[in-house]
């Protein structure tokens, strides 16, 4: 691969929303106080924000850099989808278990 092919500074602002994201999922612990916290609406917010910056970009990405993000998107979608489906008394089960 190219280095031209991966803008690095958009690679880091990639990277910086995804692992807001699995925090805000509760799959990472806080970079703060090292806890486990899930917050799915700004989980959502952020895959939006993501969402918004892919389309806004449109036509201005390489290959690389464009199915970095759609591949990015769709894991924390997937990954959302199936923490907001979880019911409260899975959340407890799951987080007993990371204890």
């Amino acid at each position: 691969m190219d280095p031209k092919d991966l803008n690095q500074h958009l690679f880091s602002l990639i990277s910086m929303f995804a692992s807001a994201c699995w925090q805000q999922l509760g799959k990472m612990p806080s970079q703060v106080d090292g806890k486990i916290n899930k917050d799915l609406k700004s989980a959502q917010v952020t895959i939006e924000m993501l969402s918004m910056l892919k389309e806004k970009m449109k036509g201005n990405l390489t290959n690389v850099e464009e199915k970095l993000l759609e591949d990015t998107i769709s894991n924390l979608q997937m990954n959302y989808a199936d923490e907001a489906a979880k019911k409260p008394e899975e959340e407890k089960t799951t987080e007993d278990q990371q204890k």
